[in-house]
């Protein structure tokens, strides 16, 4: 693809993907970058989230492509392991810019409204999807509802 596109992804937590591990963390970043190098945006979106979220802002540093840390409210991180909280950190100074979405503490709801601006700001939705219910399901559901073009990586990822 070429021209102006911006690129938002979504996709499963650890527990859904392999688990929170080295290998997982490796196999997501590496599909990240394949991934992103063949649609070449310009800017790349991530919602933060440990998983696919995190290995799309690796795979956008690593591909020198500036990206947009959508994180749904201050304290995303509060509750996750020290090492999550450091690499969630260290992927924040390198953002070309961060969005705080929602303002206050936790609530499921503000999850959803950061997937809502996410798709909202991009041109194309990069997901990692196994068809399962929960906040995948519905960013995806959104972006279709939106008439956004969707890039479900899920048979890749089986496959890698």
């Amino acid at each position: 693809m070429t021209g102006d596109l911006v690129l938002s992804a979504t996709g499963h937590r650890p527990d859904k993907l392999g688990g929170h591990n080295e290998n997982t963390a490796l196999r997501l970043r590496a599909l990240a970058r394949r991934e992103i190098a063949e649609i070449a945006p310009t800017r790349v979106i991530s919602g933060m989230a440990l998983g696919w979220d995190q290995a799309i802002a690796h795979a956008a540093i690593d591909l020198c492509i500036p990206f947009v840390a959508a994180v749904p409210f201050r304290g995303q991180e509060g509750k996750w392991p020290y090492a999550s909280q450091r690499e969630f950190h260290d992927l924040l100074t390198h953002a070309a810019e961060i969005v705080i979405v929602s303002q206050g503490r936790y609530a499921p709801w503000k999850m959803q409204l950061r997937n809502e601006w996410m798709v909202d700001n991009s041109g194309l939705v990069l997901a990692l999807w196994d068809g399962s219910t929960g906040g995948t399901a519905n960013c995806v559901n959104y972006a279709r509802a939106m008439r956004k073009d969707i890039r479900n990586a899920w048979p890749r990822f089986l496959n890698a």
